[in-house]
């Protein structure tokens, strides 16, 4: 589904060059939870706005379902960490979701149904004439969510979506998370700075370098499909893997040098 070749991106400007993302390559298969995860200011962001054509390549490009991204793609949707700052303060919960729709030529009953049908998802079915500011902040995030899904994407990016809500509540949307890709079979790229996150939600997680970034490791997650938050972070495999990441991150911040292309090893 997603083919990143060679992606590199540099900022120039003011007298200043600053390389944000060196070289960096991956795919994500149809279907896939692949999560990104690296040091503090090492590029996520910047490597999903080129994931998602929101920002053009220095060199390398990106392939999606074979066609080059060289703008935002159709049937791709994006879900931001700022979610206070994606919706309209001043529109209705159910007009915030509905508004991508308008521009697919949808009849006014069709939109409706998916918008009902995006809330219910999210666990929002009664918040469709609130307003974003009446809602916590898990609720606002869950209506950004319910806005990507309400415009049925084959390709979900999201970035860092959980960073500024507090910790019962990113266990909640984490879990909102693996259903909807279990239920709609979506594919996504989760970039997150939680390691434990990072691990919990994906089928794969990509190892980023510190800045200018590649790709350090890419491992695979084989915890099972059926995930909780009580047993599954008390797993011998989930601490395996954490500490793998963890360890890879912590030789990134050193200027280790990576082992793309790697995998974990087996469980004992």
């Amino acid at each position: 589904m997603l083919d990143v070749r060679g992606l590199k991106k540099v900022y120039e400007g003011a007298g200043r060059r600053v390389e944000a993302v060196r070289e960096v390559t991956f795919t994500v298969g149809a279907g896939e939870l692949v999560c990104v995860v690296g040091p503090s200011g090492c590029g996520k962001t910047t490597l999903l706005k080129c994931v998602g054509g929101l920002l053009t390549p220095t060199a390398g490009e990106v392939v999606l379902a074979g066609r080059t991204v060289d703008g935002p793609p159709p049937g791709t949707a994006f879900v931001f960490q700022e979610y206070g700052r994606s919706l309209f303060p001043w529109m209705r919960v159910g007009a915030n979701v509905e508004l991508p729709l308008k521009r697919k030529g949808l009849s006014r009953v069709r939109r409706r149904e998916r918008v009902a049908d995006a809330l219910a998802s999210v666990g929002l079915a009664d918040a469709a004439g609130a307003y974003p500011w009446e809602l916590s902040g898990g609720m606002q995030q869950r209506v950004a969510i319910a806005r990507a899904l309400a415009y049925e994407p084959a390709v979900l990016l999201m970035d860092e979506p959980f960073a500024a809500v507090d910790a019962q509540t990113r266990a909640d949307l984490e879990d909102l998370v693996r259903r909807l890709w279990r239920e709609r079979g979506m594919t996504i790229l989760f970039v997150t700075h939680d390691i434990d996150e990072a691990v919990y939600l994906g089928e794969r997680v990509i190892v980023l370098s510190a800045s200018p970034t590649v790709v350090r490791e890419e491992l695979r997650v084989d915890l099972p499909p059926g995930r909780d938050q009580v047993h599954t972070r008390v797993a011998p495999r989930f601490a395996e893997l954490r500490t793998r990441v963890y360890e890879q991150i912590r030789a990134a911040k050193h200027g280790a040098p990576g082992e793309a292309g790697t995998d974990t090893p087996p469980p004992r």
